[in-house]
């Protein structure tokens, strides 16, 4: 899908912040994107296992994609009691 606005379309096509380097402009983009994530950890949970049934084949193309640190959710939930299982693509 074509926006016709360059972040947008950018972002669209599956580029994440490791694999371009971000102008500020963009940068700040990716941003606004990640601050819909769920910040309690109990609420990340449900979200983080609902994007990987639905939308994703592991938590590494997750984290690519949605401009991520791994280790920042893992940490997240790890205080919880939660760690990720790569055979169930979950955290149990």
């Amino acid at each position: 899908m074509v926006t016709g606005h360059l972040a947008l379309d950018l972002f669209a096509a599956g580029m994440s912040c490791t694999a371009f380097r971000c102008p500020t402009f963009l940068s700040d983009i990716f941003q606004e994107v990640n601050m819909n994530i769920p910040n309690d950890p109990a609420i990340l949970l449900s979200y983080v296992n609902t994007k990987l049934r639905d939308e994703f084949p592991s938590l590494d193309e997750m984290c690519k994609s949605l401009c991520i640190p791994q280790e920042q959710i893992e940490s997240k939930l790890a205080a919880i009691g939660y760690v990720y299982d790569q055979s169930k693509n979950r955290f149990i």
